[in-house]
């Protein structure tokens, strides 16, 4: 009896043992495949980024200095979904891939700091203020980054609206969580960050007051021209204390090509007097050149909702001089792939070890052994 029951025993054991395996193989394979496409692919693409080189070396008359360099990322559209549009399917899937990629480019790359050039919101325009608050602790937690990081945030049309939209309390609504901050200025570099929906003169009631308050920017960059005769202009009148000092400024400012107009950017080139303008709201790249000399790159998408092959722009800056490089994100289609080709296979798998489909392995050592035999 013994023997017998031990038989049973084994009989009923193997059919469980080979569930159990079966049921081992698929979480290791699932395991694995969520493992690459969920977190390993964004090290794989991002790793293959490097920091372009740029001319450290400068001179003051005959003698060479080397010059600091700011290592800069610029990132444009992230269109954080709100409470009205899209599926929650899509929300989760875009804002991980987002929080994904930037935090791994955090931790390869450290950069010093990073730009958002606009429509960080998808819905900001019209969202209440419970949705904004929620959108804004969304946002902290995917975008957040060490002390020693700093991330400037440039409003878009989707966050505040464009100008026939925009109100104050959209605009300080904003600002409240992002800053006013118009100029900034690191290692002898200055930003001028630009809301350009703002410029319309559209009788939109702060356009008067955007404008004034680039005026004011550009008489504080002349004023900081004053220490370095070389960028003296004839008009400066300068005063105070609080100017800054570098020699250079860049402007990452989001031009928007539906409201922006040619007056408008001329105003821009002719107060800021900028080398490099970055600017976002196209969701693709490109690159113009004002008057001949004054370079304007767009800044692609960061999101897959917007682009399927996302990416971002790395810049090394110095007072008199800059380099770019562009690095792309992992392509949506590419793991869209992956994850097709994995449930082929797992389907395949499971009906083998059913059974219900002859092993691949085993059909082609039946084909070997009749060869040797015929």
């Amino acid at each position: 009896m013994a023997v017998i029951e031990l038989g049973f025993g084994r009989q009923s054991f193997h059919p469980f043992k080979r569930k159990s395996l079966l049921l081992l193989k698929l979480i290791a394979v699932v395991f694995a495949l969520l493992l690459f496409c969920e977190f390993l692919i964004y090290y794989l693409a991002i790793f293959q980024c490097n920091w372009p080189e740029v001319n450290t070396t400068a001179y003051d008359g005959e003698q060479a200095t080397r010059e600091p360099v700011l290592k800069a990322m610029f990132l444009a559209d992230t269109h954080l979904l709100g409470e009205f549009l899209g599926h929650w399917l899509d929300k989760l899937r875009r804002e991980w891939q987002m929080e994904r990629a930037f935090q791994t480019a955090l931790w390869l790359l450290q950069p010093e700091v990073v730009f958002i050039l606009g429509d960080v919101f998808d819905e900001g325009k019209w969202s209440t203020p419970e949705a904004w608050a929620d959108d804004v602790q969304r946002f902290q937690k995917m975008f957040r980054h060490p002390s020693h990081v700093q991330l400037k945030v440039v409003a878009g049309n989707h966050d505040i609206g464009f100008h026939y939209e925009m109100n104050t309390y959209k605009v300080e609504r904003f600002e409240k969580v992002f800053s006013s901050e118009r100029l900034f200025s690191w290692k002898g570099i200055n930003f001028v960050m630009v809301n350009s929906v703002a410029l319309n003169g559209d009788g939109c009631g702060i356009c008067s007051e955007a404008e004034a308050e680039l005026i004011e920017v550009s008489h504080r960059l002349n004023c900081s021209r004053e220490h370095y005769p070389l960028y003296r202009r004839s008009d400066a009148n300068c005063s105070g204390d609080d100017a800054a000092p570098p020699e250079e400024r860049d402007i990452p400012f989001k031009e928007n090509y539906d409201v922006l107009s040619r007056e408008a950017s001329q105003k821009l080139l002719w107060w800021l007097q900028p080398r490099l303008v970055l600017s976002g709201h196209t969701h693709s790249a490109c690159e113009v050149h004002h008057g001949g000399r004054v370079p304007e790159l767009s800044v692609p998408s960061f999101s897959w909702r917007n682009r399927n092959n996302p990416s971002f722009i790395m810049g090394s800056i110095t007072p008199t001089d800059y380099a770019l490089s562009k690095c792309y994100l992992p392509r949506e289609d590419v793991v869209l792939v992956i994850y097709c080709g994995a449930v082929g296979f797992l389907v395949v798998l499971t009906l083998s070890h059913l059974g219900l489909l002859a092993s691949p392995f085993l059909s082609g050592l039946n084909l070997l052994r009749k060869r040797k035999t015929g």
